[in-house]
């Protein structure tokens, strides 16, 4: 008898990962397939990164490392947070782990008990309210359609905080949407979080440097939130590194304490190797970095502007990371031969096995009305895409 824990019961699986799934396993059989379902940057690792990693492989950098990360590593990460952040903190209040999701769950892990809510603003990347299911804490969503950018207000937060209520997950730049909270957002959602010292903030910045409005604002930046935020960031998404597995926490002690006590029995230290080549990456050059994130935005125009050309698709302008996020409810109730689109899950599959674009529906990052592309490819492949999405969504009657 194979009964799994009612903990793992009760987790749904990650539909970015099925979705790139069922794209891979079309590939396999010969279909031409474009993989518009993954959130990871098709650009190559800088190459003095790789460099640094070699270098380290030969310095015999292959043994357990401490675990909250090498202190060179740390130094170097509060060295960015002061250069581009202008926030200070200590060594003793960074933690490296394997990958910023990691990063994530060790704050949840950390923080929630039985019973404790967590505010998580919908659309949400996918593995927030699984995180939270699996501390035994209770997801509290808040939605924001695309009439309001998909960004919460602070009325709305505001009105959602209970006493049971114990953090809130805030992504900006954000994935699926792509939406990035203004300076003045953000201090409006810090004067709430002030009146509530029992909320912790977990702001997850991975997307930090994917940004086309200007500076990247943090909700930290303000008096007295550094004492009730956890930043997470990490090496995947800005410096094309999502296979090496390095994210951190910037955070009060005794959360980072906590997070190196559960990290300690889970995981331990994060890959040697690959911390030394995330040391490259922040003490080397940015310029890879700035090269890439004009890439991107030069996608995001293309991308916006093929997909606003398709009649029913309501499309925002995505001020960072690389999703784009368009409303497709239109579509619901529509046929194409047997095939009846109920849903945004039903729409992805339609675009995978008629048109073999893969995408991800919007259910899954709690907008059901919407689905998600991610424009981390080539211009032709998205050139080539959103033709096979036009004539799918033409076919619909």
């Amino acid at each position: 008898m194979n009964n799994l824990s009612d903990r793992l019961n009760r987790l749904a699986p990650s539909m970015t990962l099925l979705m790139s799934q069922k794209s891979q396993e079309l590939k396999a059989q010969g279909v031409d397939v474009i993989n518009l379902s993954v959130g990871e940057p098709d650009f190559n690792t800088p190459d003095h990164i790789k460099e640094a990693a070699k270098k380290a492989v030969d310095e015999n950098y292959t043994r357990y490392s401490p675990v909250p990360g090498y202190p060179a590593l740390k130094n170097a990460i509060v060295a960015k947070l002061k250069n581009e952040n202008g926030l200070d903190y200590a060594p003793s209040q960074i933690l490296c782990s394997n990958g910023a999701k990691q990063c994530v769950c060790n704050a949840i892990m950390t923080l929630v008990n039985s019973g404790d809510e967590v505010i998580i603003p919908a659309p949400y990347w996918v593995s927030y309210p699984e995180m939270v299911k699996l501390a035994d804490g209770t997801p509290i969503i808040v939605e924001a359609g695309i009439e309001q950018d998909f960004k919460i207000t602070a009325e709305q937060l505001e009105a959602a905080i209970t006493p049971k209520t114990r953090a809130l997950i805030l992504c900006t730049p954000s994935n699926p949407t792509g939406s990035i909270y203004n300076k003045e957002e953000l201090r409006a959602i810090a004067e709430v979080i002030l009146k509530h010292p029992r909320i912790i903030v977990i702001s997850d910045e991975i997307y930090e440097h994917i940004n086309y409005v200007g500076k990247h604002e943090t909700i930290c930046q303000f008096p007295g939130m550094k004492e009730q935020t956890v930043i997470v960031n990490g090496v995947s998404k800005a410096y094309a590194m999502t296979g090496w597995r390095i994210g951190f926490i910037a955070a009060p002690e005794w959360i980072v304490k906590g997070c190196n006590k559960l990290q300690g029995q889970y995981t331990s230290g994060p890959c040697s190797v690959s911390q030394m080549a995330a040391l490259a990456a922040y003490t080397g050059t940015q310029e890879p970095v700035e090269t890439m994130r004009q890439a991107f935005e030069r996608r995001k125009d293309l991308i916006v502007k093929l997909a606003k050309e398709i009649p029913g698709l309501e499309v925002n302008v995505p001020q960072g990371a690389f999703y784009l996020f368009p409303k497709c409810s239109s579509f619901y109730g529509k046929k194409y031969g047997e095939r009846v689109i109920n849903d945004s899950m039903d729409f992805a599959m339609y675009l995978l096995e008629i048109g073999h674009v893969a995408t991800v529906g919007g259910a899954a990052f709690g907008s059901p009305d919407c689905f998600r592309m991610s424009y981390a490819t080539s211009e032709d492949n998205i050139i080539e895409a959103m033709h096979r999405i036009k004539d799918c969504c033409a076919k619909l009657k």
